[in-house]
């Protein structure tokens, strides 16, 4: 079983920089893949990004790729999303995820989610 919290988030002005942080309990966190994602008001939850058990492999939506920066450390059982150059179309609750099998870019491969953390991007 693990828990995962996330934090960082908050307002930021178009063109800034947060990192989001996510922290797991248990024992077996580098035994998961783990991603973020997000979802804005009205609109489904979507894939941005993912890391894997050793954070060796790293895959991108292409609408962050070059932006936002996946990494993990597995013995602080933490993984961060480093987001810069944000959108205000980035503007989102963004959530982290972990997982042991399936497609890496699909919720339902994800067993274990945090609370979310909330980031505004303004114009």
């Amino acid at each position: 079983q693990v828990q995962l919290a996330e934090s960082g988030g908050g307002l930021v002005q178009a063109g800034g920089s947060l990192r989001l942080s996510c922290t797991a309990s248990g024992r077996t966190f580098s035994s998961y893949s783990m991603g973020w994602f997000r979802q804005a008001p009205g609109k489904e939850r979507e894939f941005v990004a993912a890391i894997n058990r050793s954070g060796g492999f790293t895959y991108y939506a292409d609408s962050v790729k070059g932006r936002f920066t996946i990494s993990r450390d597995n013995a602080k059982k933490a993984v961060y999303l480093q987001m810069n150059s944000l959108k205000p179309e980035d503007t989102a609750v963004y959530y982290c995820a972990g997982g042991s099998g399936g497609s890496r870019t699909e919720p339902r491969s994800y067993d274990y989610w945090g609370q979310g953390t909330q980031v505004t991007v303004s114009p």
